[in-house]
């Protein structure tokens, strides 16, 4: 009698376990930045949920670099970044200044997670035309994960080895209600989801990315700073870039109906 081999997943479906293995890590990292908030420990606070959004700019991408994409997969994904991008660091600006509101600090940390769990929803109903591919290079309003980093400016500023000019407290309220409501917004944003890079700029992007992660190891919380405010310039730029496609679409469209009523 031949004997069956224990297998814990099939082999045809061995492809889905790094994707969803990077996001169960990403999962774990936002539970236990909140565990370092809690005592008092904001730097590792922060480097965790900077390590959360880094798998989880990875874990799509390698899914689908490797087949393994799956609806289960998606599921996982949109709980683990409400964890890690909507609980997550709502709890450590509470714990490192919001708390200091009394009931409006905790009304204004609920208020920045139901719109991170909101923006999730649509974005998971979220359906593309065809004809519509360019919109894949934009998200409607700032992704959560970008979200989480913009309202831990504050705390990233205070306990990076810059010199403070102000008090970062107290912006703590008016960033976290205000990047609350750009979450939900339908202002759109870069997503470089179907961007196309010239070979003759690979090499600089590349040595873009080598001195990102150099700057991340070494100089973390200025690195996230000067991130942070690139990306708020961009907005404005993103908009612009997506009203001019929009525009350009709808020109292309008349001038076939008119052709074709000539």
């Amino acid at each position: 009698m031949e004997e069956k081999k224990f297998k814990l997943v099939g082999s045809k479906k061995t492809r889905y376990l790094l994707p969803n293995l990077l996001t169960i890590v990403g999962v774990c990292l936002g539970i236990s930045s909140i565990k370092f908030s809690i005592d008092q420990n904001f730097n590792l606070a922060v480097i965790f949920i900077l390590l959360a959004a880094i798998l989880d700019a990875l874990d799509g991408r390698i899914a689908r670099l490797i087949k393994g994409t799956s609806d289960f997969g998606k599921e996982l994904d949109s709980l683990t970044d409400f964890v890690s991008f909507g609980i997550a660091p709502a709890l450590i600006i509470y714990f490192w200044e919001l708390n200091t509101f009394g009931k409006l600090g905790w009304t204004i940390t609920l208020l920045y997670s139901v719109c991170c769990v909101l923006r999730l929803a649509r974005f998971n109903l979220t359906n593309i035309n065809k004809n519509e591919v360019w919109k894949m290079n934009y998200f409607e309003g700032i992704p959560s994960p970008i979200g989480a980093i913009l309202i831990l400016l504050p705390l990233i500023y205070e306990i990076s080895d810059l010199k403070q000019f102000f008090n970062p407290k107290i912006l703590v309220p008016y960033i976290t209600i205000l990047v609350s409501i750009m979450l939900i917004s339908k202002i759109p944003t870069f997503s470089f989801k179907k961007i196309s890079v010239p070979s003759k700029l690979t090499i600089f992007i590349l040595l873009f990315a080598v001195l990102s992660f150099v700057s991340l190891m070494f100089y973390t919380f200025e690195t996230l700073l000067l991130f942070g405010f690139i990306y708020v310039l961009t907005i404005p730029l993103s908009a612009f870039m997506f009203l001019k496609n929009k525009n350009s679409l709808k020109d292309n469209f008349n001038d076939d109906d008119h052709e074709d009523i000539l």
